[in-house]
């Protein structure tokens, strides 16, 4: 089976090969050879090496910079499924495509489920909406795509916050960070499994899921600011950071940012582990494995 792996040298791209199956082809693209913002090449691509899934994790995601990058926010984000949903409809294959739990305004009080109504607040989330949509209406009838939702993507590579709360930690004696804004951290390496389950569940059953939008994050709860805090006393105890800021719980309000972000998006992963008969680690586990992975490797956390 060949799999087309988008942003391949990304945080998730780069689980998602640490983890895939021997069996498996892999074709990793990245900014260089293959050009999100350029729909021809999006759509040749597909065409000339006619991938069985699409793995669909790169994107646009600096969300305030994305308010001042419109046009290219939605090339990338939006634009470029498009074009890959038209150059499947000719050679077959299927996509499996990350999305974001700021396709909702954050105005629920309990957990978002897959088909919650969407309302995103910022272009970002607008882009990424709009790209699910595309996928419904293209692909969906054909039993051609899959949407996996996810939050606050947190892992051992790339740019993410965790990352940088490592460094600030290391660095800063003070930091002030939002507790108003509610999510489920989720660690690349927990959404990369789920992304290669969601595959085989597909490629061994050939089984037809009613309604193809599927959430993921990790279990438990947090605000910024408790994702802040933890990420310090992991990091001071595994020895990552030699000391720990003082964290300082702020209102959105009170720092303001180009994008508009959702108050509550808590993700409902129910229907997810039931269809995958999975169990969820909680996001506290998820920071410990991943620290003991930056150890391990040597990974530079600036």
């Amino acid at each position: 089976m060949k799999i087309l792996i988008t942003g391949a040298d990304g945080q998730l791209g780069k689980s998602l090969i640490e983890q895939a199956p021997q069996s498996i082809e892999i074709i990793a693209t990245n900014k260089k050879t293959l050009n999100l913002a350029c729909p021809k090449d999006c759509y040749d691509y597909i065409i000339s090496n006619k991938p069985d899934w699409i793995i669909n994790c790169a994107a646009y995601t600096n969300v305030d910079k994305a308010e001042e990058e419109k046009e290219l926010t939605y090339k990338v984000n939006k634009e470029s499924v498009f074009h890959f949903a038209n150059a499947l409809k000719v050679v077959g294959g299927r996509i499996l495509q990350i999305s974001t739990d700021y396709v909702f305004d954050g105005k629920n009080n309990s957990p978002y489920n897959p088909s919650s109504k969407k309302n995103p607040l910022n272009i970002y989330g607008l882009s990424k909406s709009l790209a699910e949509d595309t996928l419904v209406k293209l692909l969906f009838k054909t039993n051609q795509a899959i949407v996996l939702r996810t939050s606050w993507l947190i892992g051992p590579y790339g740019n993410n916050f965790l990352k940088k709360m490592l460094y600030y930690h290391q660095i800063k004696d003070r930091l002030d960070i939002v507790y108003d804004q509610i999510s489920s951290p989720t660690s690349t390496i927990s959404l990369a499994e789920v992304c290669w389950e969601i595959i085989n569940f597909y490629s061994n059953k050939s089984k037809i899921i009613s309604d193809p939008i599927l959430h993921w994050s990790n279990s438990g709860i947090a605000s910024w600011y408790d994702l802040s805090f933890f990420i310090g006393e992991i990091g001071f105890e595994a020895g990552l950071i030699n000391q720990k800021a003082e964290i300082n719980p702020i209102k959105s309000d009170q720092y303001i940012t180009k994008a508009a972000r959702p108050h509550f998006s808590v993700l409902d992963n129910s229907i997810t582990k039931s269809l995958l008969n999975l169990s969820v680690s909680h996001w506290q586990r998820e920071i410990k494995l991943i620290c003991d992975k930056i150890i391990k490797e040597n990974i530079e956390i600036k």
